[in-house]
C-alpha cells in the first residue's frame, strides 16, 4: 500500500532517522531495459536489479554485486544516473503495525558483461526480463518503486555523472 503526502514519521529525541541505502543498475541494451521480477510483501513486482548497500563495500561495488545476484550478469557501473529518495508505508505482518520505509537510491548506468547461467539468483527473484520504455511505462502498477520509472527516464534523457561523484573513504574497508 503506497501513501503520498504522508506526515513525517514521529521520532523520539533519542532516535535518528536512517533511510535504507540502496543501489540500482540501469541496464539498457538495444532499446530495452533489463528488469527483474521479484516477490515482495505487495506481491510480484518489477524492479531494476537493485539492493541494499552492505558493510565494507562502496556503492559502485554494491551495484555490481546486486546485478550479479539478481540477474546473473556481470555489470560494471560507469556513470551515476542520480540519487533518489522515496518513501512508502505498508502493513507489517504479523502484528499489522504500519511500517514507514524510506530508500536512498544510488542509480548507476554501465556495461553489461557476461551472463552466468548457473548463478543462483537472490531469494524472491522470479526471473529477469527485457522491456521497452513503453512497456515499462505501461506497467507502473507492477513497479516495486516509483524510482524504476524515474531512473529510466533520467537515463533516456542522457543524465550522467562521473563515478567520482561517489567517494568511498578507505575506512569503509577496515
Amino acid at each position: 500500500m503506497t501513501l503520498f503526502n504522508m506526515p513525517s514519521p514521529a521520532l523520539s529525541s533519542s532516535e535518528r532517522w536512517k533511510p535504507s541505502v540502496t543501489v540500482a543498475a540501469i541496464i539498457e541494451k538495444n532499446g530495452k531495459f533489463l528488469l527483474i521480477e521479484e516477490h515482495t510483501p505487495e506481491g510480484l513486482r518489477l524492479n531494476n536489479p537493485a539492493g541494499h548497500l552492505d558493510p565494507g563495500e562502496s556503492p559502485v561495488e554494491a551495484c555490481a554485486r546486486e546485478a550479479l545476484e539478481e540477474c546473473a550478469h556481470d555489470f560494471k557501473p560507469t556513470h551515476l544516473i542520480g540519487l533518489y529518495l522515496s518513501r512508502f508505508q505498508r502493513i507489517h505482518p504479523p502484528d499489522s503495525r504500519l511500517e514507514d520505509v524510506t530508500y536512498l537510491r544510488f542509480a548507476f548506468a554501465g556495461e553489461l558483461g557476461d551472463f552466468h547461467p548457473h548463478q543462483a539468483l537472490d531469494k524472491g527473484i522470479e526471473r529477469s526480463l527485457w522491456l521497452s520504455p513503453d512497456e515499462i511505462r505501461a506497467t507502473t502498477h507492477l513497479h516495486r518503486s516509483p524510482l524504476l520509472l524515474k531512473c529510466m527516464e533520467d537515463h533516456l534523457k542522457g543524465q550522467r555523472f562521473g563515478l567520482n561523484m561517489v567517494y568511498t573513504d578507505p575506512s569503509v574497508y577496515l
